[in-house]
Parts: C-alpha cells; sequence; structure tokens
C-alpha cells in the first residue's frame, strides 16, 4: 500500500528522527549533503560549520529538506520541506542549540551530533559553542510511505 502521510504524521516523522538531507542551490549548482537536525513542530534546527553548503545557504536561502527512513523496498516513509533559512545569533542561536539538546538522540553518536567536543555541555556553555547554527522556517511539508501493512507504523 502507497499513500501520503498527514500533516501530523509527516511532523512526527520528523520529531522522532535525527538525521535528513539538506537540498540548496545557488549560482547554478544544487548540492545535497546529509546533515542532523531537531524538529521542534514549527521549525528545523542545524548546526554546522563554515563551506559550502552555508555560502550557498547565504546566497539563497530558499532550501529543500528530506528525511527518510527505508526498512525495506516496500516499507519506507519520506518526509520533504520546503522552507527558508535563517542564521542565528543571540537568544534564537541559545534557542536552536536548546532544540539540538532536547532532541532524543541514540546512547553512541557521531561527531555531527554532538555539536561540541564537550558534548554534552551546561547551559552556560552555549555561548561557547563553535559552528553555525540555522534554522529552516518550514512553509510546506509533504510526506509519502509505502507498506506491505494496511496503516503506516
Amino acid at each position: 500500500m502507497q499513500g501520503k502521510l498527514s500533516q501530523k504524521d509527516a511532523k512526527e516523522f520528523l520529531k522522532d528522527n535525527i538525521y535528513g538531507h539538506l537540498g540548496c542551490h545557488a549560482s547554478g549548482k544544487t548540492y545535497i549533503v546529509p546533515i542532523s537536525y531537531a524538529f521542534d513542530g514549527k521549525s528545523i534546527y542545524c548546526h554546522t560549520h563554515d563551506g559550502l553548503k552555508v555560502d550557498m545557504i547565504r546566497e539563497n536561502p530558499v532550501v529543500c529538506f528530506q528525511v527518510d527512513v527505508i526498512d525495506a523496498l516496500a516499507n519506507w516513509k519520506s518526509v520533504i520541506v520546503h522552507g527558508t533559512v535563517s542564521e542565528l545569533i543571540n537568544k534564537e542561536r541559545t534557542k536552536g542549540i536548546k532544540a539540538l539538546l532536547a532532541r532524543r538522540v541514540p546512547a553512541v553518536v557521531t561527531e555531527t551530533v554532538k555539536i561540541s567536543p564537550d558534548w554534552p555541555f551546561t547551559d552556560a556553555d552555549h555561548i561557547e559553542i563553535p559552528g553555525i547554527i540555522f534554522r529552516i522556517s518550514v512553509e510546506e511539508i509533504s510526506g509519502r510511505f509505502e507498506t506491505i501493512q494496511s496503516q503506516p507504523k
């Protein structure tokens, strides 16, 4: 069975995952890169460092973000978000860091999920975290699934 996810199910799917793919386009070039994230129900928060994706989103902040889980060829879910990126500073940056810290993560995490070599860290350390925190303001969400069951799980 194939189908579309409801808005509620698509948002829950985004909340339940921590890795996605960011699609950016600038200067005639399209770039898609995996990135860890947090979703608070309205916005997607990410942490990164200077590089091609940052250069591209500064030039063109309109992005696409995709998350999928594939258990088998006939058992998968995928959600696509269209939105606009904002680089966060001051209180908004702290809010983004707190969203990233609040997400459920596996017991063993990669360096990209940690967002700081000292992870986990205290509230007082938020200002010290290196890198760039950005928010994708969600403008459109769509999701699809395929399952051998009668309902998406």
